[in-house]
């Protein structure tokens, strides 16, 4: 299908691996031209090298952390003109609230929850004055299905799931949509590293975690581009009706109360 979003600039953060970088491969195939964005500019690189080798668009790399107000700032002067805003960069650590101090909380609510806010509030500006335009936010299941055992995660998520729908049901005054996505579990390095230290929690043994997957539907973790496809339509023209909400990907685990 074509989405008729090609010549169109999109804008990923954590776009060096797992979701981020499946969203990109299906941006560029859809022919938007990219800024990926992640800290690591070797990470980022590889990246970039593997979409030009498939894809004949744009694609530009931007080593920054999201989680300082100075990288934002740096984005949204160098990049006034993206169409397509993906906030994708995070990593809370999972544990309970003895397991997570204030050091380790506020470092991951600086790079998800406040890296989110600060991305939307510098882009959605620049939007605005250029017309439109359409902010994604990848947040995650366990905000809606809160879970103690990651509880910096769910409090954040959930943050985010509300100011999602804060922001997207006013954003349609200046053309805009925001829109969220909560994924269930993907299968990424991310992921690994969670479901070792719940296997190691659960069965004493982290090379166990695979077996955790085993009450989901299908009998396994989401793919990535099974995410990115979403992205994709989400932010086409033919979703041009969706805003303010919050679409769940997790193949009705959250619903049944399977989740690992």
């Amino acid at each position: 299908m074509d989405l008729k979003i090609r010549g169109r600039t999109a804008l990923i953060t954590g776009a060096s691996k797992g979701i981020g970088f499946s969203t990109a491969a299906v941006l560029a195939d859809e022919g938007c031209n990219l800024i990926l964005v992640a800290r690591t500019a070797a990470a980022l690189d590889v990246a970039r090298q593997s979409l030009t080798k498939t894809s004949k668009v744009s694609v530009i790399t931007r080593a920054l952390d999201v989680s300082r107000s100075s990288s934002v700032d740096q984005l949204v002067a160098a990049h006034p003109a993206v169409d397509i805003l993906v906030n994708n960069a995070g990593a809370i650590p999972a544990g309970g609230l003895s397991e997570i101090d204030e050091k380790r909380w506020r470092d991951a609510w600086e790079l998800k929850v406040f890296g989110y806010v600060n991305m939307t509030r510098a882009f959605y500006a620049a939007m605005k004055k250029r017309g439109g335009g359409v902010i994604i936010n990848i947040i995650g299941v366990a905000g809606e299905r809160l879970e103690a055992s990651y509880i910096a995660g769910s409090t954040g998520n959930a943050a985010l799931m509300a100011f999602t729908k804060a922001i997207g049901s006013a954003s349609p005054a200046d053309n805009i949509r925001v829109v969220g996505i909560n994924p269930g579990p993907i299968a990424t390095e991310r992921l690994e590293t969670i479901m070792k230290k719940r296997a190691q929690d659960r069965l004493g043994d982290p090379e166990r975690w695979r077996e955790l997957y085993k009450p989901l539907p299908f009998g396994r973790a989401g793919k990535p581009e099974e995410i990115a496809h979403m992205v994709a339509f989400l932010a086409s023209d033919l979703s041009a009706y969706t805003t303010g909400t919050v679409i769940t990907i997790d193949a009705g685990a959250s619903s049944k109360g399977n989740i690992v």
